[in-house]
């Protein structure tokens, strides 16, 4: 257990980490093992905030041959020649914008750094060709193949997703600057790319037709992020600060962590990885907070799904094949690449006779998330929407059901509504939402042996089924709920069941009414 040290909140720089004492969770053994026995050419693939950036600074400390900053890591065993060489680092991490002119600038603005820094003055009138003679002229100079890292690679392309014209003007001016990749091989120690997904239609996989892909490689499923015994390891005295502070064990302490930070598994098999951003936030503030989500939702997400009309509750289990995951995001034709690769689904099952994976969201964090940031869809004032659930869900936590569908109608008939009120998979699905944003387990349309449960949502040790009408009656809901015998399908849980008909109206767009039954069965 390692006492008093400070946790790299936003410090993606791993000689700063390792000069200053901040908390590292050791991943050379990756690095030698990319290096020594990978390929030339290599790309990953991992959510954004998880760990890419340093890599890639680790990655190019031990290349310089920084030796005196692994003293105590595990490839301080494993490597003995410690070789120097020349490397070419480029971030697109920080552009925000969707303009070539600015894109140029960015890029530009790196090299010229990069020749500073190695005494290298070059004139070139494309960035392409201003890449091929920085090569030549590092290769020349030092005597020693050069290195070149790239990290998010893919940020200009993903800021223009939504936008077609500026996505390709945007993608053929990457092209002309990774190309030269290609025709440098003879002069490259090693390249290292990373983005959160692959554009397979960018010239930088089309023409590097030997690129190893390692992102869903076994042996390098946490090579990003930070594993239960990493953290048992490296930072447990944070792990018992918690439990004081929540008036848990130890193991209560872990739990919490793993409701709501653990769960990506980005292959099979894979162990749990925890979100690292978040997991660090955490044990900087000392409390279990969304850091990642808070840090910023990718709007492009978002888009996507409001853009091919996602159900939310679509989101809780999903079904892909491998070739599924390295399928082109450019024209959103299939949502798993984009989810996966982002960080809202990860991989929680594979079935080798089917060659199936299961996709589910990872952890308490992204649900919430995911959900607080889908709620306009259905109700167009979230922030009012969140504080009415959140009076709802106390209220329902003390028993008082009636007062919390009072508190609901009068919400929805102050708002404005949403499009897509005139069918029940709307209203269902609002339900779906507006719970699972506070923590309720919910789930639409389940299946029971005579038809469809609409929802179905445990909460506070009760188990809740709602039957939604739409311009009906709630008698009719209550009556369709015991004809079906809905119920019985749920015995299993051994939860009191408490059934909820109700039914919503196209004429005010809120509830009309509604009846309670508490199943005494």
């Amino acid at each position: 257990m390692i006492e008093n040290r400070k946790y790299p909140v936003d410090i993606r720089s791993f000689p700063r980490i390792r000069k200053e004492n901040f908390v590292y969770v050791d991943k050379t053994q990756y690095v030698y093992e990319l290096v020594k026995n990978g390929a030339t050419y290599n790309f990953l693939s991992r959510p954004r905030r998880f760990g890419k950036s340093m890599l890639l600074s680790t990655l190019q400390a031990y290349f310089e041959g920084r030796k005196e900053l692994f003293e105590g890591l595990a490839i301080e065993k494993l490597e003995k020649d410690w070789e120097k060489y020349p490397v070419v680092s480029i971030s697109l991490a920080g552009y925000k914008g969707t303009h070539i002119s600015a894109l140029k600038e960015y890029i530009l603005s790196q090299f010229e750094r990069i020749e500073d820094e190695n005494d290298i003055t070059l004139i070139s009138t494309t960035l392409g060709s201003r890449f091929i003679n920085l090569v030549h002229c590092l290769y020349d100079k030092y005597g020693q193949k050069v290195v070149v890292l790239i990290d998010e690679y893919d940020t200009p392309m993903l800021n223009a997703l939504h936008n077609k014209s500026a996505r390709q003007a945007i993608r053929d001016f990457m092209q002309s600057v990774y190309a030269p990749l290609k025709d440098l091989e003879d002069h490259l120690k090693f390249v290292m790319i990373t983005g959160i997904t692959k554009f397979s239609q960018l010239s930088i996989f089309s023409t590097l037709n030997n690129i190893s892909n390692i992102s869903m490689r076994d042996k390098y499923a946490a090579v990003c992020g930070i594993t239960a015994d990493e953290i048992k390891r490296e930072m447990y005295n944070s792990v018992e600060a918690l439990a004081q502070r929540y008036e848990t064990s130890n193991d209560g302490a872990m739990e919490k962590l793993r409701e709501y930070y653990d769960g990506y598994k980005f292959t099979w098999p894979s162990p749990g990885i925890f979100n690292p951003f978040s997991l660090i936030n955490c044990f900087d503030w000392g409390k279990i907070q969304p850091f990642w989500f808070n840090s910023g939702t990718p709007t492009y997400v978002v888009e996507t799904l409001k853009k091919n009309k996602v159900q939310p509750s679509k989101l809780e289990k999903m079904v892909a094949n491998a070739q599924d995951f390295d399928a082109p995001i450019e024209n959103q034709a299939k949502l798993v690449p984009l989810l996966y690769q982002s960080g809202y689904l990860t991989i929680t099952d594979y079935d080798e006779i089917s060659e199936l994976y299961t996709l589910e969201i990872p952890n308490k964090e992204v649900r919430l998330g995911l959900m607080n940031s889908l709620i306009p869809n259905y109700i167009e004032e979230p922030m009012l929407a969140r504080n009415t659930v959140g009076e709802m869900i106390s209220l329902i936590a003390k028993g008082h059901l009636t007062e919390a569908l009072e508190k609901l109608k009068v919400f929805l008939k102050t708002v404005p509504y949403c499009r897509g009120t005139k069918t029940e998979g709307h209203w269902q699905q609002m339900l779906y939402v507006i719970f699972s944003i506070f923590g309720a387990y919910g789930d639409v349309e389940v299946h029971t042996n005579d038809g469809r449960v609409d929802f179905a949502m445990i909460y506070g040790g009760k188990l809740y089924l709602w039957e939604v009408k739409l311009n009906g009656s709630a008698t009719t809901a209550i009556e369709q709920i015991n004809l079906k015998e809905y119920s019985s399908r749920f015995l299993l849980y051994q939860l009191p069941i408490i059934k909820i008909g109700i039914s919503f109206t196209t004429k005010n767009h809120t509830i009309k009414d509604w009846i309670i039954v508490e199943d005494k069965t």
